[in-house]
């Protein structure tokens, strides 16, 4: 037996989350995976080893998985950061939020006076105009910003898009007779400058500078994204929604495949712009490049839009305040057909759907897609799934499909849910992690970074005490426990990405990828979670430090 190459790492304690030996202190690593677990002297039995002792005062638990997330996340970075709160960049800077319109305008003229003068736009990003009351972002209010040059500015949803007046010019949108859900008309017949959903949005991202490169991310968005993750505790995450074309493709094999690179990427081709038959067989003929590092061959489907920005389906009587019914991003013939292939390949689906008319579309789709082509184990995940009711959830789980519900939505918009959108009552079930567990739907929490920072145990705080921003209590009842969240951050992700047999857990055969924290998060308070103190990671063997 050779064990030269064997290193055995010690903790305080180490969180396996294995229930035949849930706390060790030692785990044995070799050749990037977890050769044991348990004590020094079980350790010893598998002979010679190095030990490391870096950890000795620290707490290991599996590296954290974000199920839904965006490279993007690191990639917007070099813009204008207009959101709400204060965010962390990836260098550990802490920005301030934008508290006003007028400031998000001042924010976006800072780097228009900054810049260089010519066609370069100027572009900002995390935007939400529902903390400012009923006032919407006009193309007006972006011309303050810069009159000649174009300006874009991404919504926190990354569903619209505010344009000034240059953008909608360069655009072909600046004129009158235009007839679509998503672009609004001011008063004078022209769009106000908001867009909203991918097909209105679609002849603007190019021309404010927003390329499509900033949804796959280029290389230096990789590397950014990667900081983030180790910051956060996280070794393995998605791109939910990417494009992955061929040099798309090779720059996530480089990236990936680079020796310090310390994330598993595992991206989802989204179907828009292709066939259901061409994004099967798209997907199907990536899963055959799939790397250890770059897990590919998986769909994502799109259904509607987002709840605060009122461009999601929802349910009879609609939103709170009366807003128009939201879009249909995708049609329900569309996803039917998407779904009945991907289960002939053996492909891994999951559907975008806020509104509960969503969540019903999708769950009809799978039904009929099941009766042609039954599936025991598909692992089909609703993302967000954020309004489902119990009915659903049962629907749900007769179908075997999963969930990976929105649990930051109650800090960063649960006031808005309750007092707009949808009102108290829906506002208290949505993102229903008690009602999953109670109906057996198996589920996983998170962040949809950018859209609100990336950061497990935060979401795990956020289902664990459901608290809005202003300190409400939304929805009681649907509150888990510190164990209950800290899993769906660990084997729950790892389940809906069909990779539980892999990460999730440290036990013997599975890599070696673990969230090295400072502090304990089973004897921290529950309402101290979310300040468990990240050291960085391991993945793969591999120590990442974060800084």
């Amino acid at each position: 037996m050779t064990t030269a190459s064997t290193t055995v790492f010690s903790a305080r304690k180490i969180i396996t989350m294995n229930p035949s030996r849930p706390m060790v202190t030692h785990v044995a690593v070799r050749e990037g995976r977890v050769l044991a677990v348990g004590s020094a002297a079980e350790m010893a039995a598998w002979g010679a080893h190095t030990l490391d002792e870096r950890f000795a005062g620290q707490v290991l638990m599996p590296g954290l998985v974000e199920g839904h997330c965006h490279l993007m996340a690191g990639t917007l970075w070099r813009y204008v950061y207009c959101g709400y709160f204060d965010a962390v960049a990836p260098d550990g800077t802490v920005v301030p939020g934008c508290k006003s319109l007028d400031e998000v305008v001042a924010a976006l003229s800072r780097r228009a006076a900054s810049t260089a003068a010519g066609d370069a736009p100027v572009v900002g990003w995390g935007f939400d105009p529902i903390y400012f009351g009923v006032r919407r972002c006009s193309r007006q209010d972006l011309d303050r910003a810069s009159a000649d040059r174009a300006v874009g500015l991404m919504h926190a949803s990354g569903h619209i898009l505010n344009v000034n007046t240059r953008g909608l010019e360069l655009s072909g949108l600046k004129r009158p007779g235009i007839e679509h859900p998503g672009i609004p008309l001011a008063d004078d017949g022209l769009p106000t400058g908001e867009l909203k959903g991918p097909e209105a949005m679609a002849p603007a991202l190019e021309k404010v500078g927003l390329h499509r490169s900033f949804l796959g991310g280029d290389e230096t968005g990789m590397q950014d994204f990667a900081r983030l993750c180790v910051r956060a505790g996280v070794t393995t995450a998605t791109d939910l929604a990417a494009t992955l074309d061929d040099a798309g493709v090779d720059t996530l094999l480089r990236v990936t495949g680079a020796a310090d690179y310390p994330v598993r990427i595992a991206p989802f081709l989204r179907l828009i712009g292709m066939t259901p038959a061409q994004v099967v067989a798209r997907a199907a003929a990536l899963r055959e490049r799939s790397t250890d590092a770059l897990r590919l061959g998986h769909i994502k489907v799109v259904a509607d839009g987002s709840i605060q920005g009122f461009s999601a389906r929802l349910r009879w009587p609609g939103y709170f305040n009366g807003a128009p019914q939201g879009l249909w991003y995708t049609a329900p013939e569309v996803i039917r057909e998407a779904y009945t292939l991907a289960l002939q390949q053996g492909l891994l689906v999951h559907t975008h759907t806020n509104g509960d008319e969503a969540t019903d579309l999708a769950i009809d789709c799978l039904a009929q897609a099941l009766d042609a082509r039954p599936s025991l184990d598909h692992r089909f995940t609703l993302q967000h799934c954020q309004l489902a009711d119990a009915a659903q959830y049962r629907r749900m789980k007769a179908l075997g499909l999963c969930v990976n519900l929105f649990a930051n939505h109650h800090f960063y918009w649960g006031d808005q849910h309750h007092a707009t959108t949808v009102g108290p009552e829906r506002a208290e079930r949505m993102n229903a992690c008690a009602t999953a567990m109670a109906t057996g739907v198996p589920f996983a929490i998170h962040s949809d970074a950018p859209i609100t920072p990336l950061g497990p145990l935060f979401t795990a705080w956020c289902a664990v005490n459901r608290l809005t921003a202003s300190g409400r209590v939304l929805g009681e009842h649907e509150r888990i426990g510190v164990a209950d969240a800290l899993r769906a951050i660990t084997l729950g992700a790892a389940y809906t990405m069909r990779m539980d047999g892999e990460i999730g857990s440290i036990e013997c055969g599975k890599r070696a990828d673990f969230c090295v924290l400072e502090d304990d998060p089973l004897e921290l308070a529950p309402d101290k979670l979310k300040d468990a103190r990240v050291w960085g990671t391991v993945q793969g063997g591999r120590v990442f430090a974060a800084g």
